[in-house]
């Protein structure tokens, strides 16, 4: 047995890192465990956007009627390898029944709550955190092929609008005022400018993790293997036959993190939404907002470190390895989209994005023990709510009444 802290964090991707910053704000000892490291996984490719307007969920009518000839693609915005297809077939079972219309109402609702609460947190925890200049107010610029594509959108943007959501349509002039170089074939558009981005997710998710350890935070690189509950605590067992006890512990750690919760008895239905991208040098492509391409399922976006190309789901697991032909296919569409674009020098990345059926994270105790919280199933939209789960984390570390109504996100509710 080694040291003791108040809480252990497992998992230092944004995510987790959020959560540790938070609950040492409040005062507790903490200590993250991450078997690679912080910013190692999905925090560090990802199209760096804070998407407080995406409260459709992914499970919804609309998916349903798009994905059939999605999935028929192999290289398309949704896929499943044939290999993997009985294996997820629970879980597309539980995500069809999410595509309810009822359903999708609660949530969308439940989406929008953790959406606002994260965005009301995000800028005093960058300030916090000294991160604040990372900020980016750009917008998004969602654009449409054709009259019947925009109108199938419109849907959408009302729902959006009956929660306050800030957007405008625009014609093919006033999409080229905002960003020009767009392909003729797009002839409507909606932004959004309450659309956030971060100069870089890996280099913002490295500062937490220097933040945290400025603050006397330890970050160790360890494997965890199994929880245990012990009177006053949990024992968390790792990779190299050690125990490391405290006397609370978040589980955050991902597209891995359901493996971690069977050992306490709890069998949560995450599976992974393989993301792939290619980043281009800087001046590939004279961007000035983020723009996504929703008929193909990706999204351009300015960077730090240069233009991020991609986007799209592909169903497949943890053990399948890369599949890189998605981000060259994307990539290709972009120059079809963007004239103008430079491909060379690009560099390709696949990361995994958790995702549980109805498009909501587990957030919460776990069943076994109250010293467990969940924190993870975020799906594509961990950075976005990442300022909020940790809030809402720190509130069950130091018994408060969470910030928001959070039975929605239940663990327990599948």
């Amino acid at each position: 047995m080694t040291g003791e802290a108040d809480v252990i964090v497992i998992g230092a991707g944004v995510i987790g890192l959020s959560a540790a910053i938070a609950a040492q704000a409040r005062g507790l000892s903490v200590t993250v465990l991450d078997r690679q490291g912080p910013a190692a996984g999905a925090s560090a490719g990802n199209a760096g956007a804070f998407a407080f307007t995406d409260i459709l969920p992914l499970a919804s009518p609309g998916i349903l009627r798009q994905a059939p000839k999605w999935l028929l693609d192999p290289l398309g915005p949704l896929t499943v390898p044939p290999a993997y297809a009985l294996q997820i077939a629970p879980w597309m079972f539980r995500f069809w029944r999410a595509c309810a219309p009822g359903r999708v109402a609660h949530s969308m609702a439940a989406q929008t709550a953790l959406m606002d609460l994260s965005k009301a947190e995000l800028e005093p925890f960058l300030t916090q955190t000294g991160t604040m200049p990372m900020l980016r107010k750009e917008g998004n610029l969602q654009v449409y092929e054709g009259e019947a594509e925009f109108k199938a959108s419109l849907g959408g943007w009302r729902a959006r609008a009956e929660h306050g959501i800030a957007f405008r349509h625009l014609d093919a002039a006033g999409m080229a005022e905002i960003q020009p170089g767009l392909a003729p074939r797009f002839t409507h558009g909606t932004f959004t400018p309450g659309w956030y981005s971060i100069a870089d997710p890996k280099f913002y998710t490295l500062a937490l993790a220097d933040h945290l350890r400025a603050k006397g935070g330890a970050i160790e690189r360890a494997e965890v293997k199994a929880l245990q509950p012990v009177e006053g605590g949990v024992d968390v067992m790792t990779g190299d036959g050690r125990a490391r006890r405290a006397a609370q512990v978040v589980l955050a750690a991902g597209a891995f993190s359901h493996r971690i919760a069977r050992t306490i008895g709890e069998r949560i239905p995450l599976e992974t939404e393989r993301g792939y991208n290619t980043t281009l040098p800087s001046d590939a492509f004279d961007l000035r907002t983020q723009i996504t391409f929703g008929g193909h399922g990706f999204v351009v976006t300015r960077l730090a470190p240069g233009i991020r190309v991609g986007g799209a789901v592909e169903l497949g697991g943890l053990e399948r390895p890369p599949n890189f032909r998605r981000s060259e296919a994307m990539l290709k569409k972009a120059l079809a989209f963007l004239p103008g674009l430079k491909s060379e020098g690009g560099v390709q990345w696949m990361g995994f994005r958790p995702s549980l059926p109805d498009s909501l994270p587990a957030i919460g105790r776990a069943r076994a023990t109250p010293r467990v919280i969940h924190a993870f199933g975020h799906g594509h939209l961990g950075l976005t709510q990442s300022a909020g789960t940790a809030r809402i984390v720190a509130d069950l570390l130091t018994g408060a009444t969470p910030a928001i109504d959070i039975a929605s996100f239940s663990p327990q509710r599948f």
